[in-house]
């Protein structure tokens, strides 16, 4: 792969990560889901995950529809603005892997963000869609689990 082809491999990888913050942040209110075309592949999953009450892992796997659906009523009702604060992206043909940092916020001026964490994205060269997400979980710092340096 030439330095020019991974560059733009990398630039059109970002702009889709870039482009799955942008749907999600803003003021309360409704969301756009059609810009899930622009950064996720149709057949994509996203995984939240969290502790249980007992401190087990937990995941909820859902589609594009089941995350748009489960996520409607908070941004309804929460001004919410996830940016990241860092990326290391690992490229190799036609798949990539995305760790990127975050940290969210009621207001994109707050002096604390509410929380922060790591999105671990996995991407696909679609040959009609270019890159695109293909799965994304994610989980927040808690005690015991703080943000590692992504250099």
């Amino acid at each position: 792969m030439s330095l020019e082809s991974e560059a733009r491999d990398r630039a059109e990888i970002g702009a889709a990560v870039d482009e799955m913050y942008a749907m999600i942040s803003g003021p309360a209110g409704p969301r756009d889901w059609s810009r899930q075309a622009n950064c996720f592949h149709p057949e994509a999953r996203q995984i939240r995950t969290w502790l249980d009450a007992d401190g087990r892992p937990a995941c909820r796997i859902m589609g594009l529809g089941d995350y748009a659906r489960d996520t409607d009523p908070f941004f309804a009702a929460n001004d919410f603005f996830e940016v990241e604060i860092a990326r290391r992206i690992d490229l190799f043909g036609n798949i990539a892997h995305v760790w990127s940092a975050y940290e969210a916020r009621r207001a994109l001026d707050d002096a604390e963000p509410e929380r922060r964490g790591i999105n671990s994205i996995q991407l696909f060269r679609d040959p009609e869609r270019g890159w695109r997400i293909m799965a994304m979980l994610w989980d927040n710092e808690r005690e015991g689990l703080t943000l590692p340096a992504l250099d």
